[in-house]
């Protein structure tokens, strides 16, 4: 496991590649991903704004709208529904090219309290035109996607869980494509288990317990939310006829939403959503909310497993 929690790495890396990429920041008074630091390194390309979170995309804008690259940082929950108009109207209509990092995402945050737990994030960012949203599963693709981050052109959601994770991806081979799914493994005919960040970890494990049950399952990483990769969501559903999503956000409008859109107008095949189902976070410790949940690699087998048996009554 890696000592930093991702949204730390993903932070770091972001200033390490500050000098390569000349880009602007812009930072809210709060301590959420290291990025708070890029002003002691580079103090004329920073603006601090302060905990105003409407104000820091505003101004974000304003840089951007004058030929600048511009990467900000605060929690999730603050950037994607405090600032949510501004998001709309300054950054993604006029297509700015800003990086949100919002950090602090997902159920992990349980300690720090509900306020500040963002389950509800990606379903906001993908009714807006022209935003994209990527979310690393571990500090390899963190380090990764922050390249990639920095290259890309146009509104970009990168989406931080809040505590370190297992390392699922080998650095010496892990590479990404924004818009492109990454197959963790392929061999696999009974289901397709689809997972987006931090989740992942629980994925691959969950797949081996499927195995050792006499169930083969491949897995899919989706680290794009948006656009999601179609066309990879079809072929998995043409070769399992089952899928699994297992994401740490509301079912409703998020990975599981996502491919479900797809599915019903390309491919229906039978689904299983594993994530957060239509209710609030909770306070309290992250493995108690997985739980109570059904988010734990136990709730995926059981998911796998029923829509087998279904694909073997038929």
């Amino acid at each position: 496991m890696s000592q930093l929690p991702i949204r730390i790495i993903f932070g770091k890396e972001i200033i390490r590649l500050a000098e390569e990429y000349g880009y602007y920041a812009v930072c809210a008074d709060t301590k959420c991903c290291s990025f708070e630091d890029f002003g002691d390194i580079y103090p004329e390309r920073q603006i601090s704004i302060g905990i105003a979170e409407q104000n820091l995309i505003g101004v974000a804008s304003g840089l951007a709208s004058c030929g600048h690259k511009v990467v900000l940082a605060t929690y999730s929950v603050f950037a994607t529904m405090r600032a949510c108009e501004q998001l709309r109207t300054y950054i993604c209509h006029p297509k700015q090219d800003v990086i949100v990092m919002g950090t602090h995402a997902g159920l992990q945050t349980g300690s720090e309290g509900v306020s500040h737990t963002a389950i509800e994030d990606i379903a906001i960012l993908r009714a807006l035109p022209n935003m994209t949203i990527i979310q690393p599963s571990d500090a390899v693709s963190a380090r990764v996607l922050a390249r990639k981050a920095l290259e890309f052109h146009g509104p970009l959601y990168v989406r931080l869980p809040f505590d370190a994770v297992e390392d699922i991806n080998d650095e010496a081979t892990y590479h990404v494509e924004i818009g492109k799914a990454n197959w963790v493994k392929r061999r696999g005919k009974d289901v397709t288990l689809i997972a987006t960040g931090i989740m992942l970890d629980r994925t691959v494990k969950a797949a081996k317990a499927l195995e050792a049950r006499g169930v083969n399952a491949q897995i899919m990483e989706i680290h794009t939310l948006k656009p999601i990769d179609r066309e990879a969501v079809i072929t998995a559903a043409g070769e399992t006829g089952a899928i699994v999503t297992v994401e740490d956000h509301s079912v409703i409008g998020g990975l599981g939403g996502a491919v479900a859109e797809v599915l019903a107008t390309n491919l229906p095949v039978s689904m299983r959503m594993i994530g957060i189902q239509d209710c609030f976070a909770r306070s309290g410790d992250a493995e108690a909310l997985y739980e109570a949940n059904h988010m734990t690699a136990a709730d995926i087998v059981a998911a796998a497993e029923e829509l087998v048996g279904r694909k073997k009554i038929r």
